[in-house]
C-alpha cells in the first residue's frame, strides 16, 4: 500500500511536468481538438442507434434478435473497453484515438453493406475498439494538471449532449428523407474525417518522455493488472460506487424505447424530442454546472452529493405516473448522472500512477457497457414484474446504502480539491 501512495502521489509530480512537453497554447488547442473529436464520434454514434431498429427490423431481426444483437454490442464494449485503456497507455493517446476512429470507419463501411443479418451481425466486431470518449478523455488526462482534470473531463460531457441531439435528429432526418442506409454512409465519412483530424492534430507525444511511471510494454489485457489498479488507496470503493449508484437508472434508461411506448404513450417522434431534451439538460449542466462546483468543493463533497441526489431521484421515479413528471425528475436525474461520472473518473486517475491512466480511464468505460449487457434481462424482468416504479424504490435503496457508507468511511480522498 506504501508504494501504492507513492505512485499516486508521484502522479501529481508527473501532471504538473506536462506543461513543459506542450505549451499552454497548444495544450488548449489539443483539448479542444479532442472535444471535437468526441463530439463527432458520439453524433454519429448516436445517429446509428437511432436508426438500427429500423435496419435489423427491415432485414427480418424480431426483438429478441435484436436484442442479440444489443448484447453482443455490450459485451465487445465491455472486454473492449479495458484493451483500449492498456493501448493508450503503451502506445499514446493519438494512436489510441486513431484506433478508435478506424474501428469506427470499419463499423460504419460494414453497416453500409449490411444486407444481411450475419452481415449486420459482423458489423458488432470493430465496436470492441470503438472508445472516442475513453480516447478523448487520455488526451485530456494527459495534457491537464491534477487540479484543472474534473473541470477538462466535466466538458465532455458537453460533447455528450452535442451528440444526443445532432445525432439523434441527424438520423431520423436522414433515414427519412433518403432510406435508412443513408446514416450509414454519412456515418462512415464522418469517421474517416474524424480519423484525419486525429493523425494531423494530436501530438504523436503528449506526455513527458521522463514520466517517472513509464512502464514497460506488457500484456494489453492482464487480470494481474486490473487487480494491481484496485489495489490503490480509495480504487476499489470509487469504483463500486461508481457502478451502483447508477445502475437501476441505467437499467430504466436501456428498457426506455419500450417504457416510453407502453407507460408513457409516446410516439417515435415524442421520444426523439425528449432524448433531445436529455441532450439540452446534459451540455447546460457539464457546460455551467460541473465545472463550477468542481473549484469549489473537494471531490468526495461532490460524490457525496451525486449520490444524495440520486436517492431523491429514485424517489422520484417510484413517484412519477406522466411524461410531464419525468421532465421533472430528468433534472435532477442529469445533473447526478454527470457529477458522478464527471468526478469519478477525475479521482480514479489520479488515484493510480500517470502510466496507467489509460487502463484505469478503459475499467471506467466498461461500466457502461455493463449495463447494457446485464441491463435487457434483469431490466424486463423488473419492468414485466414490478412495474415501472421499481427502477424508482431499487435506486432509492441502493443510493440510500452508499450514501451512509461514503459518510462513515474513511475514503482517502480528503486531499483531492479541484482548486
Amino acid at each position: 500500500t506504501m508504494s501504492a501512495k507513492t505512485s499516486s502521489g508521484g502522479e501529481k509530480e508527473a501532471s504538473g511536468t506536462r506543461n513543459e512537453t506542450l505549451g499552454e497554447a497548444k495544450k488548449r488547442q489539443v483539448i479542444r481538438v479532442a472535444y471535437v473529436i468526441a463530439a463527432l464520434d458520439l453524433t454519429l454514434l448516436f445517429m446509428q442507434m437511432g436508426v438500427l431498429p429500423y435496419l435489423a427490423k427491415s432485414l427480418g431481426l424480431d426483438s429478441v434478435g435484436f436484442g442479440y444483437l444489443q448484447t453482443i454490442f455490450g459485451v465487445l464494449q465491455l472486454v473492449g473497453g479495458y484493451i483500449f485503456g492498456r493501448f493508450a497507455d503503451q502506445f499514446g493517446a493519438r494512436a489510441a484515438l486513431i484506433l478508435s476512429c478506424v474501428s469506427g470507419s470499419i463499423f460504419f463501411l460494414l453497416m453500409t453493406l449490411s444486407t444481411s443479418i450475419p452481415i449486420l451481425l459482423l458489423s458488432r466486431l470493430p465496436g470492441m475498439f470503438m472508445h472516442g470518449m475513453p480516447g478523448a478523455q487520455k488526451v485530456i488526462t494527459d495534457v491537464t494538471t491534477s487540479s484543472q482534470r474534473a473541470g477538462a473531463l466535466g466538458k465532455l460531457g458537453f460533447c455528450f449532449g452535442v451528440g444526443i441531439i445532432f445525432g439523434s435528429v441527424l438520423g431520423g432526418v436522414l433515414s427519412t428523407k433518403f432510406g435508412v442506409y443513408a446514416p450509414t454512409y454519412v456515418g462512415l465519412v464522418g469517421s474517416v474525417i474524424n480519423t484525419l483530424i486525429a493523425m494531423v492534430c494530436i501530438p504523436s507525444q503528449i506526455k513527458p518522455e521522463s514520466d517517472p511511471h513509464q512502464r514497460e510494454r506488457s500484456d494489453l489485457f492482464s487480470i494481474s493488472e486490473i487487480l494491481r489498479l484496485m489495489r490503490f488507496p480509495g480504487v476499489t470503493e470509487v469504483f463500486i460506487i461508481k457502478v451502483f449508484a447508477g445502475l437501476p437508472i441505467g437499467l430504466f434508461m436501456i428498457m426506455f424505447s419500450i417504457i416510453s411506448m407502453d407507460f408513457f404513450g409516446l410516439e417515435a417522434v415524442e421520444s426523439g424530442y425528449l432524448m433531445s431534451y436529455f441532450g439540452v439538460l446534459q451540455m447546460v449542466v457539464q457546460g455551467l454546472v460541473v465545472g463550477k462546483l468542481s473549484k469549489h468543493c473537494t471531490e468526495l463533497t461532490l460524490l457525496r452529493l451525486s449520490v444524495f441526489v440520486f436517492a431523491g431521484v429514485g424517489l422520484g421515479m417510484a413517484l412519477m405516473r406522466t411524461v410531464w413528471h419525468y421532465c421533472i425528475v430528468a433534472v435532477p436525474l442529469v445533473f447526478a448522472f454527470s457529477m458522478l461520472a464527471t468526478i469519478t473518473d477525475s479521482i480514479l486517475t489520479k488515484a493510480v500512477p500517470s502510466s496507467d491512466t489509460g487502463a484505469m480511464l478503459g475499467i471506467c468505460a466498461s461500466v457502461q457497457p455493463l449495463t447494457r449487457t446485464v441491463g435487457p434481462t434483469i431490466g424486463g424482468v423488473l419492468y414485466k414484474q414490478f412495474g415501472v416504479s421499481s427502477f424508482g424504490y431499487l435506486q432509492l435503496m441502493v443510493n440510500v446504502g452508499l450514501f451512509v457508507y461514503l459518510w462513515k468511511s474513511k475514503i482517502p480522498l480528503e486531499e483531492m480539491k479541484s482548486q
